[in-house]
């Protein structure tokens, strides 16, 4: 009988058969030792050690990688819905003469934070280096200021006298790529100019930069520019006139509840669309890639857990005879069957809690880790051309990350049925016959 053997059937004769407890303490000194690597147990053992690391591989990859698809769209949604409202109100003939009353009216709708007419167009704007296609939307100041992602993110000039001057306001990657900066001078083209007898002719004109903004999106960065509401519109021949009104409320969840009684606010024939419909089609692909990552990552944890079965069925195997002389001394099938279901188990909990601890950790330091990893190997990761995005975001969701968890020990729980299931099946006889 081995070490391990007599020590167990001491235990088990100490009480008569039957009269133990599940979970006894002889059944965790018994799994204990197994986990335990000697020299002839030692495959055994870096198999376990094997299925320890892919489960905390798996959990982790899979909270880091969820935790910052989630910042992505987190990000995404308020660098978004920062700069383009939660409403969108289109006329529908085309001729919003009476802006000025209807986001008057807009304002007045409880859980409207405030409403924001502009004009729009698309234009060229040229500095010294180049030129490029921008977005120019020509806005009053006091709602450029009340824009979060605009008026708070100015790193060069001011937004005062923005609305008496005649500066715009460029956002940081068109500025560096014009090569200009606060007080220099901006050609901006748009072919919707002046209407003569040969034709509708191109409309330039100079303006100087008086701010620069960065947002911290590329998308914005690069092609949006800010020009006085007034200046906008003599410039876009919309005289009088708004392209139309972007509404900002409190809860952007909401917007299905409020759509009628913006509508009904607004007092005129409006075409309104919601966030979520300009978005769709971005945000339910986001959805759907972070669903599939999902299922793909949770094989990493099946294939650690099917190793802890090939690992505890070897050990089966191999203490064979311990088991048929526990059960001679008076050790239940149940308490056979709950000594390698101990053992299995502690590899996979211990898995998981590591792969947690390590998954939080990596979320807390994402981005020092990717300028690290830039740095390291000399490459651009998470490009923000690619990514709309200039740092990596990860935000770990409570829901989610217990999830991950409860799904990973669940797995583990399962693999060790089985082998425990034939361990408590083991004859004796038969046992002690070929050892």
């Amino acid at each position: 009988m081995t070490e391990t053997g007599a020590t167990a059937a001491t235990e088990a004769a100490a009480a008569p058969p039957g009269a133990t407890r599940p979970f006894a303490a002889f059944e965790w000194m018994l799994a204990w030792r197994y986990l335990r690597a000697r020299r002839r147990e030692a495959f055994i053992s870096v198999i376990a050690g094997f299925s320890f690391f892919g489960i905390m591989l798996g959990v982790a990859t899979l909270i880091i990688v969820m935790a910052v698809m989630n910042g992505f769209r987190t990000e995404l949604l308020d660098k978004i819905l920062g700069v383009n409202g939660h409403f969108l109100v289109q006329p529908i003939d085309g001729e919003l003469t009476d802006y000025a009353d209807v986001t008057a009216r807009l304002d007045m709708v409880d859980g409207v934070v405030f409403s924001m007419p502009y004009v729009e167009g698309q234009a060229l704007v040229s500095g010294p280096a180049g030129a490029f296609g921008a977005l120019v939307r020509g806005v009053r100041q006091v709602d450029l200021e009340r824009l979060p992602l605009v008026g708070g993110t100015v790193i060069a000039g001011s937004l005062e006298n923005f609305d008496t001057g005649k500066g715009i306001a460029v956002g940081a990657r068109l500025a560096r790529s014009m090569g200009v900066a606060v007080g220099d001078q901006v050609t901006i083209v748009t072919p919707r100019g002046n209407a003569t007898p040969l034709g509708v002719t191109p409309r330039v004109k100079a303006y100087p930069v008086a701010a620069v903004f960065e947002v911290g999106m590329s998308e914005y960065d690069n092609t949006l520019v800010f020009m006085p509401f007034a200046q906008a519109q003599l410039y876009f021949n919309q005289e009088g006139r708004a392209t139309a009104i972007d509404i900002f409320v409190d809860d952007p969840d909401a917007v299905g509840e409020m759509r009628p009684t913006v509508e009904k606010a607004a007092g005129r024939p409006t075409f309104i669309v919601d966030w979520r419909q300009r978005n769709t089609t971005f945000f339910s692909a986001l959805e759907v890639e972070r669903n599939v990552m999902f299922l793909i990552l949770t094989l990493i944890v099946l294939v650690a857990a099917l190793n802890i079965i090939s690992g505890l069925i070897m050990l089966v195997k191999d203490k064979g005879s311990d088991i048929a002389i526990l059960r001679t001394m008076g050790a239940t099938r149940g308490a056979i069957m709950r000594v390698f279901f101990i053992t299995g188990a502690a590899i996979g909990t211990l898995g998981t809690l590591a792969g947690f601890l390590l998954g939080v950790v990596v979320c807390a330091n994402i981005e020092s880790i990717r300028q690290f990893t830039a740095w390291l190997t000399s490459t651009e990761l998470f490009s923000p051309e690619l990514y709309f995005l200039a740092e990596m975001p990860a935000d770990m969701d409570n829901g989610e990350t217990v999830t991950v968890v409860v799904m990973a020990l669940v797995l583990c729980f399962l693999a060790t049925l089985y082998p425990a299931w034939r361990a408590a099946r083991l004859d004796p006889v038969e046992a002690l016959r070929y050892e």
